[in-house]
């Protein structure tokens, strides 16, 4: 067992935040290991320091010499035109051979492989990062945050990877399945200091939990023992007699300590609306295809959804899980078919970069009002405010100052103040931190109205999931099942692929990248060309399109800052309006497009 990093009494902090106070952690090439920590305590910050990107403004980092990190980074390192195949013989000088085997661990083939990598979604452009760093053999795996914005297959291909990863790893991430699935010991970082703990996230947990509960248990013994000793000292300070013995006590008071225990951060508890439960269908589809006038993303799909069901829609990047939620909340015309709303239906929607569309100008106050129903007291919105850690004079903040987590919990404070009966959420976990999200968990299992929701965190998925729908392939379907069913089928798939790339190995490894590449016959090849430029055509008409509609926000938005008259800027702000949602329609036409490439 080797020591591949050791941090010793590691100082660092920017301006009046500290973030390690005479940290220390030792890492060796045996373990994998969990690195967890509330959002801002430092993590990516260490990481920097191990990467050497940063420095500690004291205390040191000892490197065994033998040491070769691997580091997936978010930055886009390849070059125009080239292939996933291209890239990764490239980066790695590995063969052709070699690449193919390890690109196949992520199911990386055919036109994933040979294609050109810039058509690729941002989950498959993460697959071929994630093979080119394996290839160059590593002994530590630094992953931060891996599992962010990966569909549910790729973090699961990533999950098996880790499994079966002989070195070690060290991961930040808030997933705390893919933790437990991956990790074996805990590293946390809380308050400037660093503990290491010999088990997974869920056994930390808990012992941390115990530590605070026996903390505060023998606090309450010292303050009762430290009570009684004042009493006696009180009574016979002044006593001849017995003074002796209260200076005696008042030594034994005097080396009394209590444990520090920690004062946890402020956390959110969110209040989903008060709603009367209804039964029966609350949302029916028949015939429904979806997509845009330039191209279809699924059809035939038949679907009905109960009230007080949660429904989670699942399927890989690209499939079409935020067209089918956009169809069906009427965003997005369908292109046959129909979708029906049961009677009272009232639905409000949670939607993806949702908070960019909000007036910068306002606060949080008065976004809240505009937002709350009609008789809702200032009371009421000011707990809701609360709820979500806007408190005080953070309500006063205009929207403009905030940051894209804070605008995120506005726009969920906002719906929050409804009275919806259905829910829908296009990924809500998004820019909120972990605990904020298990707050969210918590108030939607006590909310008695729909849920429809799309989400990559698996345990929040999870959690409150009680029917899965299933995007894939073209078409959609209610999965019969709760999730951990559908897991298990999902993970069923993905050991049928591996036996089959490891019947296959010997015939791969004879096989150059130029014989791969005659997968397809010349015809198919062809065809796949003049389908690739056709959608690159789309794509580049598209981000025309998109650039045109910004500047023009932009000159209004600049207009609306000098206007005085209430009649001309009324006009004006309507225009803004209709050019946000134009905007929104664009990009989200634009990223299903090139991730459905």
């Amino acid at each position: 067992m080797a020591v591949l990093l050791q941090v010793q009494k590691a100082f660092k902090s920017y301006g009046d935040q500290i973030l390690l106070d005479g940290a220390e952690a030792t890492i060796t090439d045996d373990v994998k290991v969990g690195f967890v920590g509330r959002n801002g305590a430092g993590k990516s910050t260490l990481l920097k320091v191990l990467l050497g990107d940063e420095e500690l403004d004291s205390g040191e980092v000892i490197r065994h010499p033998r040491l070769q990190v691997g580091y997936l980074r978010q930055h886009d390192p390849f070059v125009e035109g080239e292939s996933a195949m291209d890239f990764l013989m490239r980066d790695s000088d590995q063969p052709d051979w070699k690449c193919g085997e390890v690109a196949g661990q992520f199911e990386l083939k055919g036109d994933c492989l040979f294609g050109p990598v810039s058509a690729l979604s941002g989950g498959w452009q993460t697959r071929v990062k994630l093979a080119a760093l394996l290839l160059h053999e590593p002994n530590l795996l630094l992953l931060d945050e891996p599992t962010n914005f990966l569909d549910v297959r790729t973090q699961m291909l990533l999950e098996t990877f880790l499994k079966s990863f002989r070195q070690a790893c060290l991961i930040v991430s808030h997933d705390r399945t893919f933790l437990t699935a991956t990790c074996d010991h805990t590293l946390d970082l809380s308050r400037g200091k660093l503990t290491m703990y010999p088990g997974k996230i869920g056994k930390f947990l808990e012992y941390q939990a115990e530590q605070r509960e026996q903390a505060v248990r023998e606090n309450a013994s010292t303050l009762a023992k430290a009570k009684q000793l004042e009493k006696f000292i009180n009574s016979n300070r002044a006593n001849a007699n017995t003074a002796s013995q209260a200076r005696s006590k008042q030594k034994q008071l005097d080396r009394l300590k209590l444990n520090e225990i920690a004062v946890d951060e402020k956390t959110a508890y969110i209040q989903a609306p008060v709603v009367q439960p209804r039964q029966g269908a609350v949302v029916r589809c028949e015939g429904l295809s979806i997509g845009y006038p330039d191209h279809t993303v699924a059809t035939d799909i038949t679907l009905e959804i109960e009230h007080q069901q949660r429904a989670a829609i699942v399927g890989d990047n690209g499939q079409g899980k935020t067209t089918l939620l956009r169809s069906l909340t009427g965003s997005l015309d369908p292109i046959e078919g129909s979708v029906r709303w049961g009677h009272a239906s009232e639905v409000g929607v949670y939607a993806q970069h949702v908070y960019t569309t909000l007036d910068e100008r306002d606060t949080v106050l008065e976004y809240l009002e505009y937002k709350a129903e009609k008789g809702t007291t200032d009371q009421q919105i000011l707990a809701v405010a609360g709820s979500l850690l806007f408190r005080d004079d953070h309500v006063k903040k205009k929207i403009g100052v905030l940051s894209g987590g804070e605008r995120a919990r506005l726009c969920m404070a906002g719906l929050l103040l409804g009275s919806y009966n259905i829910l829908v959420l296009d990924e809500p976990g998004n820019h909120l931190d972990v605990e904020t999200v298990e707050a969210l968990a918590e108030a939607l299992l006590r909310y008695r109205g729909t849920v429809i929701f799309t989400s990559h965190d698996r345990h929040f998925m999870k959690r409150i999931a009680t029917n899965i729908i299933e995007v894939r392939d073209g078409s959609a379907k209610n999965y019969l099942g709760d999730y951990d069913a559908y897991l298990y089928a999902m993970n069923q798939e993905i050991e049928e692929g591996n036996r089959d790339t490891s019947a296959g190995k010997s015939d791969r490894q004879k096989t150059s990248g130029k014989a791969a590449r005659k997968e397809m016959t010349k015809e198919e090849r062809i065809a796949s060309q003049q389908d690739h430029k056709r959608r690159r055509k789309q794509l580049q008409a598209l981000e025309r399109n998109i650039a045109r509609l910004d500047d023009q926000k932009k000159a209004i938005n600049e207009q609306l800052l000098t206007e005085t008259d209430p009649e001309k800027a009324v006009e004006l702000h309507e225009q803004v309006t209709k050019l946000v949602q134009e905007l929104s329609d664009a990009e989200n036409q634009w990223l299903d497009l090139s991730q459905f490439e």
